[in-house]
């Protein structure tokens, strides 16, 4: 799957609609927490954060094209690595909405224009991915999250 021309625009102009105070869905998350785990997230995939791994035979097989090329939403309750997640204060802790909200857009507009940078970095359960791959992830996980809050 490559990533449709308008994909970035998209996704940026969903997360920009997020505020503070939206209730989520699901899941034990805020969406100030949301918005770091993002960045946290775009910022492993691109190799500049550390990620406990978990890349056995069938994480990196079954549940990678599960995950990636099944055509159906992710459903809620999908667990994280304990370094992404910000309710159990080992991802970035929120601070101000606004700085945090600047530093999630760029993250995203940074790993979807990364490029080469993508092709082969590890992701924790899927392994090493293409840049093809490390895309739809990205696609997936941040409409998934905002999905969560309602955007």
């Amino acid at each position: 799957m490559h990533p449709k021309d308008g994909d970035l625009e998209r996704l940026a102009a969903r997360l920009n609609s997020i505020r503070s105070d939206h209730p989520r869905r699901w899941g034990r998350m805020t969406a100030h927490q949301m918005v770091c785990h993002l960045a946290d997230g775009f910022r492993m995939g691109m190799g500049a954060q550390a990620v406990s791994h978990d890349a056995h035979l069938f994480n990196r097989t079954i549940l990678k094209w599960l995950a990636l090329y099944l055509p159906v939403r992710w459903p809620p309750g999908i667990l994280t690595r304990p370094e992404l997640d910000q309710v159990k204060g080992r991802g970035t802790q929120p601070t101000d909405f606004t700085s945090d909200m600047s530093e999630a857009q760029a993250q995203l507009a940074s790993f979807w224009n990364a490029g080469a940078r993508l092709e082969g970095q590890r992701h924790p359960l899927f392994g090493p991915l293409s840049q093809a791959a490390w895309l739809r992830w990205g696609y997936l996980h941040t409409d998934h999250h905002l999905r969560q809050f309602g955007a």
